[in-house]
């Protein structure tokens, strides 16, 4: 009998291409699920583990809550025992938001202002000198030391710096029982209707009451009364004004500055926070920049005139309002539009910009009489900054970002915070200067944090920096101590969030938990990779479940339980074929144990390529943390752009290189990080981009709409002669649109049938049985096939059927080629796993037509990849850079670095320690730097490929 508490039993699992499975899984160790990209993986692990975990979680809410939260379909499988509460850590990059940063996705933010709120000492922004609160007594002490025998007035602010009539509050004042208010510095009775200038800005106070002091019971009574009214009616703040003078003095039971009287509101967590009106600045939002219109951007060329073009928004003359205003103008500055601009009166040239009202008469020479002008002008400056602000228009704000920089806040100078947050420090710092820290600087400051606070300073902060120090910890273990509280989150990779993520999850210490990762490893380099699993090992050690979908060595070898799915993928996969500790992989004939034993490998090449000898040259590149770097890209080669994590790879080459480059073929409109220049561009003729963002992931996206193939055969499917017949256009063929398709299910081939509150039910569509087309588009047949015949045809037998349609037959050789034969036509592209849609994106690029002076840059290939994928898509890589086109390949993966021409080697470290290239050259040449943690391991890589190589001779 199986104790349940040990295993995780799947019986009978059907997902996608899996082949009704039962496999056991152990309860609290490290679990490796391995196999080729599309084996059934993720369709084992995601699509029925943590899917059934999610299903089992929603059913415990009510029907009623169920309805809206929209049931989780069952997963085929039978049953799933000794299942506990799952979390997916998945390679879903983090959200684009410019309000999202490392600190607010790991939450150590949150405990900072936490911190500074509870712990904060506050200095005033005027004087420097620490804010002070008084209490009730203290207020009244201070009355009497400093008034004694004085007449004063004491008033409670209820409107400071704002417009309005304020009619009600002068009723409510009044209703209150009070007979005296002072408006902007002047004291009034309160009479029926009163109420001031709407349009202006006022600070109104009640006058709560007018004392002589002296030092008596029934004084000191009447004060504390006094006191305790004021403070309620002036939310915590009173003034005290004595008789005669005009400026008051404040008190306050909140923060509050000796000297000048402004003070702080009490303290709270959103105090601190940019994305809280109570704490954003005002002018950026919290942002952190704002765009300012640049004049140099607007008169690129003052020696052009305005007839000529020399206002680049508006462009050469034309009859247009905006030119007519520019005429009456000149008239009004004497001087004319064929002026060049640096000849204009200064004057005039502040009226085109910030606009003016301005009436005046001219002299008409011909009519003899005079005439009136009016100029009310809104100005260049002002409209290009009002549309960029209030348009809806995405291309209308790109147009007007043209002409303006992104530049620093003026208020907050970057820190996103408004004035008073900045002013509360913890150990001489600010929260925004804690912020701005390396994760491992920031660290050493709470190290050291603890010595310098003292009494109930020390007892609030103890427990908070505690919970801080445990997460930065995570943070450091998993590699990412180069990164700074404020980074922010869209400028991440998808290694890096996935990684915060887990340090996330780990710092929540839960127990018990079945986590399941996808393949964590991405976009990590070798160095980090131990890092990494002993972090999963920790989460292991604390009593929870890990299961993890990897294809890398390293992980494979330090799993308590390896299972791998196969033998090939698609319809080919989808069965277990070892399972077990990693030694007894070893023993089972199968790809994953071959390519780990050694028995097959990707071999390296026996010399490397000489390339064209033409090269590009990209110089003095200052992007994020690059120093200055000066690169060279040999043309002609593969060329491996490598490094470890955060070491600058990215933004040399997809912020600098990349739009640089596309700038020039494509004229493409993102801007690339500084530069000093680029010299070789026209060895080349075009660029193409091949990055990690998913392919739509809709049931009407698939490969064949993916790649473009569909158009071509739904061409060719209107040529045929019964189509042309009938009268058929290409539009006809698609599922997409009314006219061919089976308009029941619209194209889907399947119905929803919506249960309320269990789970929407899919049927096959009764009408077309879920061909997704009509009667009479379904009778038009090329080679005897449907279009829904086609659909479901694998790419390996459309690749024979078409194979004398050469347009189609490129396009689908390529997708065969990058192994992917076994996907059919019409798959869904939601059911495609992360390597294989990787691949199909890679084909579609692949197809285009190479010209032979093609520059593709591939970004990290081998995300979800096997060695055996790995190695035939190194096949097509090569059979392209023979054609004399140039790859540029931004990887970590030890497999593809031996294969390379030429390695651009950055680092040393992440972060600020990185930015530099340390070495270059052939992987020969690379493996021979003692410096670098590529060489060292590209080192072992090469020498265990010889050891291979020599038996053999």
């Amino acid at each position: 009998m199986i104790d349940y508490e040990e295993h995780i039993e799947v019986k009978g699992a059907r997902v996608h291409n899996l082949k009704n499975i039962d496999v056991t899984i152990p309860r609290e160790k490290l679990v490796v699920i391995t196999g080729l990209s599309g084996s059934g993986k993720s369709s084992l692990a995601f699509d029925t583990i943590y899917a059934e975990g999610q299903r089992r979680y929603i059913e415990t809410f009510s029907a009623y809550a169920r309805q809206f939260l929209g049931g989780l379909e069952r997963p085929d499988v039978d049953k799933i025992d000794g299942l506990s509460p799952v979390i997916a850590i998945e390679q879903k990059t983090t959200s684009k938001s410019p309000r999202s940063t490392v600190g607010t996705i790991t939450e150590v933010y949150d405990f900072l202002r936490l911190l500074f709120a509870r712990a904060g000492d506050a200095y005033s922004y005027n004087t420097g000198e620490k804010m002070v609160s008084y209490s009730d007594e203290q207020i009244k002490n201070l009355i009497i030391e400093s008034y004694r025998e004085k007449k004063i007035n004491i008033l409670a602010p209820v409107v400071k710096s704002r417009k309005g009539h304020y009619r009600e509050l002068f009723e409510q004042i009044a209703k209150q029982g009070f007979v005296k208010v002072r408006v902007d510095g002047e004291i009034l009775d309160i009479v029926r209707g009163m109420k001031v200038d709407r349009y202006k800005t006022h600070d109104i106070e009640i006058v709560i009451d007018r004392l002589k002091v002296v030092e008596n019971e029934d004084f000191h009574k009447r004060l504390n009364e006094t006191i305790n009214t004021a403070m309620y009616s002036g939310d915590n703040v009173l003034m005290v004004l004595e008789e005669g003078e005009a400026e008051p003095r404040y008190f306050s039971r909140d923060l509050m500055c000796p000297s000048t009287g402004i003070s702080y509101p009490t303290p709270e967590p959103n105090t601190f926070s940019f994305n809280s009106p109570k704490g954003m600045c005002p002018v950026c939002n919290g942002l952190g920049h704002v765009y300012e219109v640049n004049e140099h951007k607007i008169f690129p060329d003052k020696k052009l005139s305005i007839k000529a073009g020399g206002i680049a928004p508006l462009g050469e003359y034309k009859k247009s309002w905006a030119f007519k205003q520019l005429e009456t103008i000149a008239q009004r500055y004497d001087f004319d539009l064929s002026d060049p601009i640096n000849k204009i009166p200064q004057e005039a040239i502040s009226v085109i910009l910030n606009g003016g009202n301005d009436s005046f008469e001219v002299d008409s020479k011909t009519l003899g009489v005079k005439r009136q002008y009016k100029i009310d002008y809104e100005g260049i400056s002002n409209f290009i900054k009002n549309q960029f602000e209030e348009s809806n228009s995405t291309s209308i704000k790109r147009w007007a970002k043209d002409f303006m920089d992104k530049t620093a806040c003026p208020s907050c100078e970057g820190a996103r915070l408004r004035k008073e947050s900045l002013y509360f420090k913890i150990g001489e710092k600010n929260i925004a200067e804690l912020a701005h820290l390396d994760v491992a600087e920031l660290a050493d400051f709470f190290e050291k944090l603890e010595n310098k606070l003292e009494g109930n300073q020390k007892k609030i902060a103890e427990e908070i920096i505690k919970e801080i120090k445990t997460r930065i910890q995570f943070l450091l273990n998993v590699g990412l101590d180069y990164l700074s509280l404020n980074r922010s989150s869209k400028s991440l990779s998808g290694g890096e969030a996935q990684r915060i993520r887990l340090a996330t999850q780990i710092g929540s210490q839960l127990v018990g938990v079945l986590y399941i990762l996808d393949e964590p490893s991405i976009g990590l380099h070798q160095r980090d990779n131990e890092r990494l699993i002993n972090s999963l090992e920790s989460l292991r050690d604390i009593g929870n479940s890990v299961i993890v979908v990897e294809h890398d060595r390293d992980m494979i070898e330090h799993a308590d339980h390896v299972i791998d799915i196969g033998p090939k993928a698609g319809r080919h996969g989808g069965r277990i074929i070892s399972e077990g500790t990693p030694k007894d992989l070893k023993n089972y004939n199968t790809l994953t144990a071959q390519y780990i034993t050694g028995t097959l490998d990707i071999p390296v090449p026996t010399n490397r390529r000489k390339g064209t000898g033409k090269k590009i040259v990209l110089s003095g590149c200052t992007g994020n943390n690059l120093k200055n770097v000066s690169a060279e890209f040999p043309l002609g080669k593969l060329i491996g752009v490598t490094g470890v994590s955060g070491s600058g790879k990215s933004t040399l080459i997809n912020e600098t290189l990349y739009p640089i480059m596309n700038a020039h073929y494509f004229n493409g409109v993102k801007k690339p990080m500084p530069y000093k220049k680029i010299t070789g561009l026209e060895h080349i003729d075009k660029v193409i981009d091949i990055n990690q963002s998913p392919i739509g992931r809709t049931p009407r996206s698939n490969p064949a709409t993916y790649t473009g193939v569909f158009s071509e055969i739904r061409a060719l499917f209107s040529k045929t002669t019964e189509a042309t017949i009938r009268g058929y256009k290409p539009g006809r063929f698609s599922f997409n649109v009314a006219g061919g398709r089976c308009e029941t299910c619209q194209g889907g081939g399947l119905k929803v049938i919506e249960m309320n509150f269990l789970p929407d039910v899919y049927v096959e569509c009764e009408t077309c049985n879920g061909k997704r087309f009509n009667r009479e588009t379904l009778e038009i047949r090329y080679k005897g096939k449907s279009i829904a015949d086609v659909l479901e045809m694998t790419i390996n037998e459309a690749v024979e059927f078409f194979e004398n349609i050469p347009k189609i037959h490129r396009k689908l050789k390529t997708i065969k080629d990058v192994g992917l034969g076994y996907i059919s036509l019409g798959q869904q592209s939601t059911t495609l796993s992360g390597g294989e849609a990787q691949r199909v994106k890679l084909a579609t690029e692949l197809s285009k037509r190479d010209t032979g002076n093609t520059f593709y840059i591939l970004d990290e290939p081998t995300t979800g990849l096997h060695f055996e994928d790995i190695r035939v898509l190194m096949e097509v890589l090569n059979q392209l850079v023979d054609k004399g086109n140039t790859i540029l390949v931004i990887e970590h993966n030890m497999d593809v670095v031996k294969m390379m021409d030429h390695i651009i080697d950055i680092g040393y470290e992440g972060g600020r320690g990185g930015g530099m290239i340390v070495a270059k050259g052939t992987p020969e040449e690379v493996a021979k730097d003692n410096k670098s943690y590529t060489a060292k391991f590209l080192k072992k890589e090469l020498e265990q490929t010889k050891q291979k190589i020599a038996p053999a001779v």
